[in-house]
């Protein structure tokens, strides 16, 4: 008998991804009510050696800085995450690199992952079966009698997303945030979860809050849907980098810099449509089995060459980086970082002293490239993305 906590049972989803829901025991977390007007939209970022006038903190940001800190003062974590070693490396690219011994070494072992495609599997570790005190609180969003459905147009989307620690944090504040736990999804994306995810970026005032999505064969370690959540105060290049618009209307773009992919750009009022995008681009990779990765940030509104990153501080609307790239079933991994989420976004960290302090730039470059797409297959993939999105 599992003794963690299970939530609570709704009922029964007609979604491929869904799979029956969990037993359940009344237990109920904290919840946490937002709407569009909580969204904050006068974040900016500091200019060089003259920071910007910091944005209070928000009901959001407090409320998962003090449960997190809470839950570490608590010992409910693998480690103690303190104040972790960070360098800049040098060369353009401003990767962060940040030294996380513990991580690699204290983290619960991944699962087996065979697929992109792999079913949920009950016997093996789910978030039904975490300590209910790793619980912060419930995402509940007012719609105003709005009802989401679903492509059939009878059920709704899952509308209750839990947010617990990650007790192996990367860094402060590290989050997990799991749609309808007891409804059992498989980690692959959807529109919710994307959504959700969006909208947590939007309701932090911090410019150093960022989100993430691993899909399976792109090193999620759980396969039960979770995005990760989390702070990182350095500035990243993704949050300023120059792109070619592929579908604009939809909110697509190329990155024109390295490591390729595609960004989506969304202020508050074109969430559901961007959400909706993303998805239909994710569900496009899951179908070819193209692993991915996935990272939300606040950045600058989209921009090419011809416009200087220099002084743009605004950071108005969110980022969402689409890295579609090799997979890995099984692979060994790398002795200095796994290639996920944070590496391709330029967040390293690193799991022994001697890589963290030796490691270069090129260095960098080289490991990510191995899982990369070929250019070939990207550039193919980028004209089969366009007409899918056009067509919808």
């Amino acid at each position: 008998m599992n003794e963690g906590v299970q939530f609570g049972e709704g009922s029964r989803t007609v979604f491929d991804r869904a799979q029956t829901p969990c037993q359940a025991d009344p237990t109920m977390p904290l919840q946490f009510a937002y709407n569009h007007d909580d969204f904050v939209t006068d974040v900016c970022r500091s200019d060089g050696d003259s920071p910007a006038t910091a944005s209070p903190s928000t009901k959001f940001d407090t409320t998962i800085q003090a449960g997190w800190t809470d839950r570490m003062d608590k010992g409910l974590f693998r480690y103690h995450l303190g104040d972790l070693l960070t360098r800049i490396l040098p060369g353009p690219r401003g990767f962060v690199a940040q030294l996380n011994i513990q991580r690699g070494l204290e983290r619960r072992k991944p699962q087996e992952i065979l697929s992109i495609q792999q079913e949920f599997n009950a016997g093996q570790f789910n978030f039904n079966k975490i300590n209910p005190d790793e619980i912060l609180f419930e995402m509940i969003k007012d719609t105003e009698g709005d009802t989401v459905l679903s492509d059939n147009g009878q059920f709704p989307q899952p509308s209750r997303m839990v947010v617990l620690v990650n007790v192996s944090p990367l860094e402060f504040g590290h989050c997990l945030f799991v749609p309808e736990p007891s409804r059992c999804f498989p980690q692959i994306l959807t529109e919710f979860a994307i959504r959700t995810g969006i909208e947590s970026v939007l309701l932090s005032s911090d410019p150093g809050y960022r989100v993430g999505f691993n899909s399976l064969g792109a090193f999620a370690s759980v396969n039960h849907l979770h995005l990760h959540g989390y702070y990182l105060s350095h500035e990243l290049k993704i949050e300023s980098m120059p792109v070619k618009p592929l579908v604009p209307e939809k909110g697509f773009y190329l990155m024109l810099d390295f490591p390729g992919g595609f960004l989506f750009y969304t202020e508050s009022e074109d969430v559901e449509k961007v959400a909706r995008a993303i998805c239909q681009v994710t569900d496009f990779l899951v179908g070819d089995n193209i692993a991915h990765n996935v990272f939300l940030t606040r950045g600058c509104p989209p921009h090419d060459r011809t416009h200087s990153e220099e002084g743009c501080c605004s950071r108005t609307g969110v980022r969402i980086a689409v890295w579609p790239r090799m997979s890995c079933f099984g692979a060994k991994e790398e002795s200095a970082f796994n290639v996920a989420l944070c590496e391709l976004a330029g967040h390293l960290p690193f799991k022994n002293k001697k890589d963290y302090e030796l490691t270069t730039e090129r260095d960098v470059i080289d490991i990510i490239q191995k899982y990369l797409l070929p250019d070939d297959e990207f550039h193919r993939l980028e004209q089969q993305l366009m007409s899918h999105l056009i067509s919808l």
